[in-house]
């Protein structure tokens, strides 16, 4: 595809009917531009991707039934369906959460016996008291859902350390936390 082709005439490709080449410039164009969008504000790495898809298939809909009345504005458009696309997100798990808050406890899950409640407080508590090494493996593992590899690169350490150091961190939050130590694992 031409390279120098600006906005305005890749929406117009879009819109002239299926043109896989100017989709894909779209694409090519607009995706760092989202994902740099869903690290800001969204601040995960695979929400971030997820966004990406979401934006770029709505935008290209939209360009396909030719609703985009100004084509030159390309860029603001999907920066607009960015931001109401986050917004939704960030509403639907604030809903979610106040329901899970209001009716969570009162619903029985089948097949499962209601576990104990987490006390969040005593387990930030718990992480903080961690070594910085420790803390920075549980975070990197379970928050950030990094992979040992992952975890091991960034540290500069082996993946089989990486599996040590969380073993024994795990072990500290669960005596910190006053957990049982039966059953699973042991």
């Amino acid at each position: 595809m031409e390279i120098n082709l600006n906005d305005a005439e890749i929406v117009l490709r879009i819109g002239n009917g299926s043109d896989p080449e100017a989709e894909a410039e779209f694409c090519r164009r607009m995706a760092p531009r989202v994902r740099l969008y869903g690290l800001r504000h969204l601040r995960d790495r695979h929400a971030a991707e997820d966004l990406v898809q979401q934006v770029l298939m709505q935008v290209l809909l939209a360009l396909r039934d030719g609703r985009l009345r100004e084509p030159e504005k390309m860029a603001s458009f999907v920066l607009g369906t960015c931001r109401m696309t986050v917004m939704d997100q960030k509403r639907n798990t604030q809903r979610r959460q106040m329901l899970l808050e209001q009716y969570g406890g009162d619903v029985p899950m089948a097949g499962h016996a209601p576990g104990p409640r987490l006390d969040h407080e005593k387990l930030t508590r718990c992480v903080q008291g961690l070594k910085e090494r420790e803390r920075a493996v549980v975070v990197m593992s379970f928050y950030d859902e990094q992979t040992g590899a992952d975890v091991a690169h960034f540290l500069g350490v082996s993946e089989a350390n990486v599996r040590v150091i969380r073993h024994r961190a795990i072990h500290q939050l669960r005596n910190c936390l006053g957990a049982t130590q039966t059953g699973v694992g042991r």
